[in-house]
């Protein structure tokens, strides 16, 4: 708007009042000081390890301080994923998906059922004895086991009891070294899977299952209608948390057969060790590193995403 200036006698313009640019301090800003501590772990121990696996995948570099080091690009890449090893490292982790997740899932669901329908005495201990495998170290495990699949070990005698005296060393042969293992993993995730469902069925309101008995629904009607519904959060989280060890496993897999008899148990983490520490091939263990964190991203997102919240999300 055009204005008469006072002193010089001319129009002028009238000049915008100045904001105070300071910021105000608000009350919800107290919330993201919170966040400061878990983003601080979360950068300082993923994010920052994760960006610098991915550069160590780009070298080819024996992992010797002060070694000459070449950029290869995607060329380690390109050789792991070519490379038989690798491709029989991961259909491996396909059997260990197996018995570390769709086993102790499918015993831990169907033992939690069986108990929201009748109380069981002694429960807390049941829940104490089936857990106790997680509270174990995995090298004790590993080499508990090994006593256990031994020529005379407590297996082979069990089945010489049920008239089977053929006295086999299951870790040393190739046919059952990889499923001996995995039992081994069914044993240890089970408890954590069963407690998890149990804690679950704890908090389906009992009303549910009275009115399904009232309509005439039967054992499977209840299972399907009201426990496997209500027990969705716990078996997103048992899932997953299977889904993990099976690909992650390597102190198991090294006490108990070192990725052998010959290469008939090896997974990523025993190929990773390997690259990284009798190969002297950083680049292509850090490659290695890398393709199974984008395996396991992968399979969680999905398992996510196939178990998620239908209803509450439509709500929302």
């Amino acid at each position: 708007m055009a204005v008469i200036d006072s002193k010089k006698n001319r129009p002028g313009v009238l000049k915008p009042l100045r904001r105070s640019r300071r910021l105000r301090w608000r009350p919800e800003y107290v919330g993201y000081f919170y966040l400061i501590p878990a983003a601080a772990f979360f950068l300082t121990f993923v994010l920052f390890p994760l960006v610098q696996t991915f550069n160590l995948s780009m070298w080819d570099w024996t992992g010797i301080q002060g070694a000459p080091s070449t950029f290869v690009g995607f060329e380690n890449y390109e050789s792991v994923l070519t490379d038989p090893d690798t491709i029989a490292a991961l259909s491996h982790s396909i059997v260990f998906i197996v018995t570390f997740c769709l086993v102790p899932v499918t015993l831990g669901i169907t033992f939690a059922a069986l108990f929201s329908r009748q109380k069981i005495a002694g429960l807390v201990f049941f829940r104490t004895v089936v857990f106790l495998p997680q509270v174990i170290a995995s090298v004790v495990i590993g080499v508990a086991w090994r006593w256990v699949y031994q020529d005379r070990g407590t297996l082979n005698q069990f089945l010489g009891l049920l008239g089977f005296p053929d006295e086999r060393g299951w870790l040393g042969d190739f046919d059952w070294a990889l499923p001996a293992v995995g039992v081994i993993g069914s044993w240890v995730m089970t408890g954590l899977c069963m407690v998890l469902f149990l804690s679950g069925v704890g908090r389906i309101d009992q009303d549910l299952y009275d009115s399904v008995k009232v309509d005439g629904g039967g054992a499977f009607r209840e299972f399907f209608s009201v426990t496997l519904p209500g027990l969705k959060p716990e078996l997103t989280v048992a899932t997953t948390i299977t889904i993990i060890a099976a690909l992650r496993t390597f102190d198991l897999v090294f006490v108990t057969t070192k990725g052998g008899p010959g290469k008939q148990t090896i997974v990523p983490g025993t190929e990773i060790y390997r690259l990284a520490f009798r190969e002297n091939e950083v680049g292509e263990a850090a490659t290695m590193a890398m393709l199974l964190a984008v395996i396991v991203f992968t399979l969680v997102r999905t398992v996510g995403w196939l178990l998620r919240d239908k209803d509450g999300i439509s709500k929302k």
